[in-house]
């Protein structure tokens, strides 16, 4: 009988490798440095277009008079991928029509892939661009490119890709006070050489860069770029893109606990804030908004507001959530088996037409300060973790302390223990309806309202593993291992996109 573990789990580990699987133990994902930014991408199983509210959201930019900023959602299913940008943007500007070589010297995006990962100073054959130029009811066609990497640069392809933009404002190409515009990109998994959708897990480099021009003249305008660091000429500097949402197996764990992390309770200190347009749609900064709008911050406040929707004018309402919960209650050595965040929410926007929101969890690298947060310097999100269905209120109130909801971030504290960081998250919405807004109490509300993390964590349990060949099979997209003498069977899982 093997009785060492350690031993037992290098050979369990060696086994998986070979079988070419993703493997997690102890709970905590097996995996090359994590990337600056990364995009886990869900599945969507129908054949029709996947639905907006159901896709990962990520974000980037400014939203200043002269700086624009987007919303980026993205969606996969086994025919493509689906990637959109709602951008705020007050001077909308195109070329009517284009040269060849004047897309991004107007209001544009470009968006690169590369099939290689985020690796690489130079563009190869892996490497692919893809850009939409803002229009208006023109031939999309004329309005779109694509490239491909040559080892120094980009050579043009004509690669099958169909793109689309809309806008809301006062009018194009005349200076007039406008809101935003929309881009929209489906990409063909055959148009990048594959022959069906990517294997969950699987890893792309991803960038973007949002062009700006404000005037007839071509004014230069900063380019927005997510990640912000990145290059197109150098894929090692570009985020990562991640084929299916991230798999937790809880493990087996001895001398159960559960620690309970609130605001003001035990002497844990959790800031929180949000930021945009609160639940009045940024009036301080009404009407023009793009002045000071970015810039509005809320320290201090009991109640917080989580929003987005399809709309591009209705940015000023658009709200996200930020939290940082201390891990030093926690002793050191222990493992983590599960954590859940609760909110509790006391209502949402305009009861009698609220529908169902689709809330997400994001990580957080690095820290704030509530007292001088705001849109425009929050810190980008470092990876979506997570995400659930937050229902109206019925008759728009709870009664106090409200009514819970949850979140199991089970993954995002385990990483965040194990590097001996805080737990820093920010929550956000990907909606498409109108008064999508859900009400929550912050940190500085009364007890009984504040967010609370509760922690189940423990000491690793010993594995006795009999001295017998383990056998390795995948069932449904799953590893499963079985020690034939004590007919037990133990599950790692490497999740299937459609969980």
């Amino acid at each position: 009988m093997i009785r060492n573990t350690r031993l037992s789990l290098f050979l369990f580990v060696s086994l998986l490798l070979a079988l070419g699987a993703s493997v997690a133990t102890a709970g905590v994902e097996q995996q090359s440095v994590t990337p600056l930014r990364r995009v886990n991408v869900p599945f969507w199983s129908g054949t029709d277009t996947p639905p907006e509210s159901r896709r990962a959201v990520f974000w980037f930019g400014e939203v200043t008079p002269t700086s624009n900023y987007a919303d980026g959602r993205i969606v996969y299913n086994d025919r493509a991928l689906f990637v959109t940008f709602h951008i705020f943007d007050r001077d909308l500007w195109f070329a009517n029509p284009p040269g060849p070589d004047e897309l991004t010297r107007w209001d544009a995006v470009s968006l690169y892939l590369d099939l290689a990962g985020n690796s690489g100073s130079q563009p190869g054959s892996s490497s692919y661009r893809f850009v939409a130029q803002l229009h208006n009811q023109q031939e999309d066609a004329l309005y779109q490119s694509a490239a491909q990497g040559n080892g120094v640069g980009w050579t043009a392809r004509a690669l099958p890709f169909t793109t689309d933009t809309f806008w809301r404002g006062e009018g194009l190409n005349d200076g007039s006070a406008d809101r935003g515009w929309v881009a929209v990109f489906e990409i063909p998994f055959s148009s990048l050489g594959l022959s069906g959708r990517p294997a969950y897990d699987t890893r792309w480099g991803l960038a973007v860069a949002l062009h700006d021009r404000d005037d007839q003249a071509g004014t230069a305008r900063p380019v927005q770029r997510w990640p912000e660091t990145s290059n197109e000429l150098a894929p090692s500097t570009w985020g990562e893109l991640r084929f299916g949402l991230p798999g937790f197996s809880p493990p087996l764990v001895t001398n159960r606990t559960v620690t309970t992390i609130r605001h003001g309770q035990n002497g844990a200190v959790v800031e929180d804030a949000h930021v945009g347009g609160h639940a009045n749609c940024g009036q301080p900064a009404g009407p023009v908004f793009f002045p000071s709008w970015g810039s509005l911050n809320y320290a201090g406040y009991e109640q917080i507001n989580i929003q987005n929707q399809w709309d591009a004018a209705d940015w000023p309402c658009f709200s996200r959530y930020y939290i940082t919960f201390p891990l030093d209650a926690l002793p050191p050595g222990k493992t983590i088996q599960q954590a859940i965040l609760t909110l509790n929410q006391f209502g949402n926007a305009s009861p009698a037409q609220a529908v169902p929101s689709f809330i997400h969890v994001l990580t957080v690298g690095e820290d704030w300060d509530e007292t001088t947060i705001n849109w425009n310097n929050a810190p980008l999100a470092a990876e979506n973790v997570t995400a659930t269905v937050v229902n109206p209120i019925p008759g728009g109130h709870s009664p106090w302390p409200g009514t819970p909801r949850q979140w199991i971030v089970s993954k995002a504290v385990a990483d965040a223990y194990a590097a001996g960081q805080p737990l820093r998250l920010v929550l956000y919405s990907s909606d498409g309806a109108y008064h999508s807004g859900k009400y929550f109490h912050s940190s500085d509300a009364d007890v009984a309202g504040r967010p609370v993390l509760r922690i189940t964590w423990g000491d690793r349990s010993n594995l006795e593993l009999d001295n017998h060949m383990l056998v390795p099979f995948v069932l449904g997209g799953s590893v499963f291992i079985a020690w034939p003498a004590r007919r037990r069977l133990a599950l790692w899982r490497s999740s299937s996109p459609e969980r």
